[in-house]
Order: structure tokens, then C-alpha cells, then sequence
């Protein structure tokens, strides 16, 4: 890659500068999905229940969804290079609180830990929209579909390979080495960002924080809290129910305010665009395949196969190695034929995915469930990242880190309701089976059938929805 300017005048190496940026947020964005093989280990180390543990991953998340916005205003108020060692750091900090807490604390050293995965979240999720934003910012607009299909590796990849990595991990360490994993590659990552290989490339646009918008932002928690508590034999429906009018008011505020500020915390006004709104839903619904794909096969392959969870974990590999190999090989498709043919490529193949699960499940076989979430993490190559970028270039350059902002957020909160969702149908339909007397096996497979019916049936709109793009590959072509 030839030579680039930052902020301050002086040439970088932007390989360099990707290469930093993306290993950084890969290994940080391993940590979303690396915790659920640990779950057992923790409930013993702490002696806590499953719900609570499942805050370190519920947590995390929710965290992660107020953090997010607030990353365009830092991108346009912050050193670029400051924000991303900054983040690195915090990150790190947090790791180093989850490895020093003593298990002998019990249920406290449990929430002590829960700290420092905050910690862990805001750093995630502010670097999660700031890195897409950074990359379209460095990136010529003709060479995005290119670049951003490498970036597809971080979130596509990172997500699946995460309960692999901790999988192998966990099989020879304790759980604090998951941690101190993460630690060690953070920290060199920090070194060679500090020693130059990040620069400041952003240009700044310098305004106030408005903590009002900040604070109503929070509604996202309750929203994402009470749809946690969908599928709870225990959930407090009443509490549960202000909690969420709230919220819901809460955004609504959000949403109006942003649209009055003159200078908003979220530029909602991008939303006016239609290819935008519809790279919005694509990538959404996309990634809810990945994600139930990553969580609900593994459940299928211990419940209904009986293997182990290392043999689980293992079985992500293929679909993973094919997402990573695929993900920079259509973002260059989707520069040289658009992206309305790339994404109908990836909707076909993961509705194909979905629909061959559906009826193959029956079968008990590993090896055609493999094939399966292979075919459907794939076609999300074609998909994820391609609407990102579609999305992007949809929109003036200013507007970029806001773009990135809203997808990344929209695409985190229902990404999570669609892994939400899919557990309850999936505990809802086999209680009800074996209440009705049906045996373990036949009410397992009969709730995941159910699970794979509605993922069919979401990623069909999501096929309609590519259909209704416009394609840009002219346009884009030359600018």
C-alpha cells in the first residue's frame, strides 16, 4: 500500500495502520462471544446460578449499546491515536480486575469481576463504530467494498471464533488465562500503536458533549434488559414493564432531541437516505444469522449430539475459516459488480442455510449441521460488511462516523433480540413438548425446528429487502 498523510502532515504506512487497527479490535471483539463455554467453570469458581453468570455476557452488551453512540462525538473531538490507545488501555485495565478477583469472594468478587467487563464493554463499543469509520475516512471510495470486506474479518470472524479460541483455552488452563490471553496481545498492541503505527487521520469537528442525550441513551439498557427477561420463569413482569415504558419514552426523547441539537450526539437525520435505512436492516438481520448460527448450533451439537464442548467449539471452525476467507473476496466483488448482486448472493445462500437446517435437522448429523452454518456464515460475508460500506457511501463524508454509529448500534440491539428471541422459542416449545409427555430428544428437536423456521423466515424479508436496493456500482465507480 502506498504511503498516506495523517492529520499533522507527516506520511504513514496505511497497511501498518490497518493491520494495527484490525488485530486490535479482533482480539477485543473475541471477548463478546468467548465467555458461554465458561459459564460452568465460573458458576462453580464463584458459586453463582446460570442467571447471574449470564451477566457477563448480558452486561457486556448492554454496555456496549450506550457506548456506541457516543463514539462519533469522540472520533470528531478526540487525537484518533489517543482514543484507540486510550480504549486499548481501558480495556486492558479491565481484564487485569477480572483476572485479580479471588473466587473466595463468592457472588461479591462475581460482581467486582462484572466491573471490569464494563470496563472491558465501553471500550468495545466505542471502538466497534470508530474503526468502520476510520476505514471509509482512509479509504478512496472506489477501493471501500476492498477494505472493509478485510474488516469483515473482525466481526464476522471474531465473533465465531470466540467460544472456539476459549474453547481451546479453557481445555488446558483455568479460566483466568482466557483473560491474561487477551492481556498480552492488547498490551502489544498498544506498543506498536504508540510507537507510530497509529496515527491521528480523522479531521476534527470540535463540540460540547450533550450529557442530556448521553443519559437518555441509557434507555437502550432497559430495552435490551427487558427483552433478556423474555423467557425468565422468574422475571418481575411489573418492574419489567415500567422499566421498558421508560425506556421506550427514554429513546423516544433521544430520537427527537438529536434531530433538534444543532450539533446532536447522533446524527439521525442520516436515516432520510433509503439505500442507508435498507443497509440498516441488511446488516441487522445478517448478523442475527451469524450470531444465533454461533449460539444456538453450538446448544444442538452438546444437547441433541451429545458431544463435548471442545468437539462444539471445533465444529465452528470450518464456518468461520470460510467467513474469514470469503469476507475480503466480496468486499472486492462488491467493488467490481455492486453490492445489490454481492448481498442477493449472501441472502440466497444464507436462506438456503437456514432452509436446508430445517429440514435436515432431524437427521442428527454433525456433519450436515456443519455444512449448514457454513453455508450460512458464507453468504453473511456477501452481506455484513458490503452493507456497511453500501451504507456509508450512501452519505457525505462528514456524516460517516455518525452512518457507521447508527448501523453498528441498530445492529447490536437486534442482534441481540434475534438471539434472545430464538432461546425462548427454542426453551418455550420443548417445556411445553415435554409437558405434553413427548420424549427429551423429540422435544429438543421439535423447539429447534421452531428456532430454524423463524430464522428462515427473517432472513426471506432480509432476501426481499436486497431485491429492493438501488444498485450504486456506477456512481461509485467514479467517484
Amino acid at each position: 500500500m502506498r504511503k498516506s498523510i495523517d492529520q499533522n502532515g507527516r506520511p504513514y504506512s496505511r497497511f501498518w495502520f490497518i493491520f494495527t487497527l484490525l488485530i486490535g479490535t479482533f482480539t477485543m471483539s473475541i471477548s463478546q462471544s468467548s465467555l458461554s463455554t465458561a459459564y460452568p467453570t465460573l458458576m462453580r469458581a464463584f458459586g453463582i446460578s446460570a442467571s447471574t453468570v449470564q451477566w457477563l455476557t448480558t452486561g457486556f452488551m448492554l454496555v456496549m449499546c450506550v457506548s456506541m453512540p457516543i463514539s462519533p462525538w469522540m472520533l470528531n473531538n478526540l487525537n484518533f491515536k489517543t482514543m484507540f490507545i486510550g480504549a486499548l488501555a481501558l480495556f486492558d485495565i479491565g481484564s487485569l480486575m477480572i483476572i485479580l478477583t479471588p473466587a473466595n469472594w463468592g457472588v461479591s468478587g462475581f460482581w467486582f469481576m462484572m466491573i471490569g467487563r464494563a470496563m472491558e464493554a465501553f471500550a468495545v463499543g466505542v471502538l466497534f463504530p470508530s474503526y468502520q469509520s476510520v476505514l471509509l475516512e482512509i479509504t478512496p471510495r472506489n477501493a471501500r467494498g476492498t477494505t472493509m470486506g478485510i474488516a469483515g474479518l473482525v466481526m464476522g470472524s471474531a465473533l465465531a471464533c470466540g467460544p472456539i479460541v476459549s474453547g481451546i483455552i479453557l481445555k488446558f488452563f483455568t479460566w483466568k488465562s482466557l483473560f491474561i490471553f487477551f492481556m498480552i496481545i492488547i498490551t502489544v498492541i498498544i506498543i506498536m500503536a504508540g510507537s507510530g503505527l497509529i496515527r491521528d487521520v480523522m479531521q476534527r469537528h470540535e463540540s460540547s458533549l450533550d450529557w442530556l442525550s448521553v443519559f437518555l441513551s441509557i434507555g437502550l439498557i432497559g430495552i435490551m434488559y427487558v427483552i433478556d427477561q423474555f423467557g425468565k420463569a422468574k422475571a418481575n413482569w411489573r418492574i419489567s414493564g415500567i422499566i421498558l415504558i421508560i425506556s421506550i419514552l427514554a429513546i423516544i426523547w433521544f430520537c427527537v432531541r438529536q434531530l433538534h441539537l444543532k450539533e446532536p450526539l447522533l446524527e439521525l437525520r442520516v436515516m432520510k437516505t433509503f439505500n442507508y435505512d435498507l443497509a440498516i436492516l441488511l446488516t441487522s438481520i445478517s448478523y442475527i444469522a451469524l450470531i444465533v448460527t454461533t449460539i444456538i448450533f453450538p446448544l444442538y451439537y452438546q444437547g441433541v449430539l451429545k458431544v463435548s464442548p471442545f468437539v462444539s467449539g471445533m465444529s465452528l471452525v470450518p464456518g468461520a475459516a470460510l467467513l474469514s476467507i470469503l469476507n475480503p473476496l466480496t468486499g472486492k466483488l462488491a467493488d467490481k459488480i455492486g453490492f445489490k448482486p454481492t448481498m442477493l448472493v449472501g441472502m440466497v445462500m444464507i436462506v438456503a442455510g437456514w432452509f436446508a437446517g430445517l429440514f435436515l435437522i432431524n437427521r442428527m448429523s454433525l456433519w450436515i449441521m456443519i455444512l449448514c452454518a457454513m453455508v450460512i456464515e458464507g453468504g453473511n460475508a456477501f452481506v455484513m460488511m458490503p452493507a456497511v460500506t453500501l451504507g456509508a457511501n450512501s452519505l457525505p463524508n462528514e456524516l460517516v462516523p455518525h452512518g457507521t454509529a447508527v448501523i453498528t448500534t441498530v445492529r447490536q440491539v437486534l442482534g441481540s433480540t434475534g438471539v434472545a428471541v430464538s432461546t425462548i422459542i427454542l426453551t418455550t416449545v420443548t417445556s411445553h413438548n415435554l409437558s405434553r409427555g413427548m420424549g427429551s430428544l423429540s422435544a429438543a428437536l421439535n423447539g429447534y425446528h421452531y428456532v430454524f423456521l423463524t430464522m428462515l423466515f427473517v432472513e426471506i424479508v432480509g432476501l426481499f429487502m436486497a431485491l429492493a436496493l438501488k444498485n450504486t456500482a456506477k456512481k461509485d465507480a467514479k467517484a
